[in-house]
């Protein structure tokens, strides 16, 4: 890597978006072109290695670093998003996350049978979104070949929740 401090470039804020939660905000590291360009660098060779054919990103945070991601390989890029954001035929599934419970919807088309996908999100936490897109991944047809995290929180065990799947994270706290 290029010698930038990510960790400095993470900020800590407490009781976001509830109390007891440490949030993770990404914030200035999106706002420091070197500390970014690392991530991408990073992200870029774990998927890179692992012969994608399409790069997923999940809604909202994983879109800014997927989209990069998807570019630098020349893949196409698939967006896995929140309930009623995507017009065409789709497939829904529902999870829990660490503070509350949700739903991710993937476009039945956006994949071909087969065909390798590289899911990227900003954090790794419970497991429950990730593991979220990659059943629909599933569901659609594609194959996981391997998730990538900017942060995982290792002591909620996302890792664990998806044992079954490549797992990449840069930072670990």
């Amino acid at each position: 890597m290029t010698g930038v401090d990510l960790r400095a470039l993470i900020r800590i804020v407490p009781d976001f978006p509830e109390p007891g939660i440490l949030f993770r905000d990404i914030t200035p590291l999106l706002g420091d072109a070197a500390g970014l360009h690392a991530v991408l660098d990073a992200l870029e060779s774990d998927a890179a290695h692992r012969r994608p054919q399409a790069i997923a990103g999940v809604e909202s945070r994983g879109f800014i670093f997927a989209a990069p991601l998807a570019d630098r390989l020349g893949l196409p890029l698939v967006p896995v998003r929140k309930p009623g954001k995507l017009p065409a035929e789709r497939m829904s599934v529902e999870y829990s996350l660490e503070y509350g419970s949700g739903r991710l919807d993937i476009h039945q088309d956006a994949l071909a049978r087969g065909t390798r996908a590289y899911i990227v999100d900003d954090l790794l936490a419970t497991g429950g979104t990730a593991h979220a897109a990659a059943k629909l991944v599933e569901l659609i047809g594609g194959v996981v070949c391997g998730l990538g995290f900017v942060i995982e929180l290792s002591a909620l065990h996302g890792r664990s929740r998806l044992a079954t799947y490549d797992t990449f994270s840069l930072l670990t706290y």
